[in-house]
């Protein structure tokens, strides 16, 4: 990955989306209209706020799956990965529009596959998303053979996933990998011996928080 994109507070994809509200607000300054541009002042702060891009301590633990987003823990289950096809554990973690979304590769290993599948934007935290949503996945082998697959999953308002790994990247554990913009969420699927470490309703840190270990 870009070690200047990985460097930056503010995730590069954002600043568009920035340098337009900044846009906005000058001009209404300039004309004087003092409470439309305090309220653009306003959406400019948070558009940053939104695309915050921090640095994150990633554990020592060789054998942790790391959590791949900021947010909420929706489910935690079995669940059938149809690109797999296999039975596996699956987590899948809700970002809100407050919470960091830059995602982070959750286990090191070799991209294998990639996919890309566009669907619908339901609520990410219906269970029709998992089959319906648009979302852009990636399996990575591990250096003992074992699979994870992750997928980010659109949501009601996010209309943008950013992926930037290709087929044959090797990818470590806690790096940046991608972002989805404004609510969404990520699936991550575990061998099904994993041993859990959190459960439905907690809050994870992407790169900080340990989802489980591998055996």
């Amino acid at each position: 990955m870009n070690q200047k994109r990985a460097a930056l507070p503010v995730a590069k994809e954002g600043f568009p989306f920035i340098a337009i509200a900044v846009f906005v607000t000058v001009i209404l300054g300039i004309f004087s209209l003092k409470l439309p541009a305090l309220l653009a002042l306003f959406v400019t702060l948070f558009i940053v706020y939104f695309f915050r891009n921090p640095e994150r301590e990633v554990p020592e633990e060789q054998d942790a799956v790391l959590a791949p987003a900021d947010g909420v823990i929706i489910y935690l289950g079995k669940a059938h990965e149809e690109h797999l096809d296999d039975e596996m554990l699956k987590v899948s973690i809700f970002m809100s529009v407050f919470n960091v979304h830059v995602n982070r590769v959750p286990f090191s290993g070799r991209v294998i596959d990639i996919f890309y599948k566009r669907g619908k934007f339901l609520d990410a935290r219906d269970d029709k998303a998992t089959f319906e949503n648009e979302q852009s996945g990636i399996i990575v082998e591990t250096d003992k053979g074992l699979k994870l697959v992750f997928v980010q999953v659109a949501g009601l308002i996010a209309r943008r996933i950013v992926s930037y790994p290709a087929k044959g990247d090797f990818l470590t554990r806690g790096d940046r990998y991608g972002l989805i913009r404004f609510g969404s969420r990520v699936d991550v699927y575990l061998p099904k011996n994993t041993d859990m470490r959190v459960s439905i309703g907690s809050k994870t840190t992407a790169g900080e928080t340990v989802l489980g270990c591998l055996k």
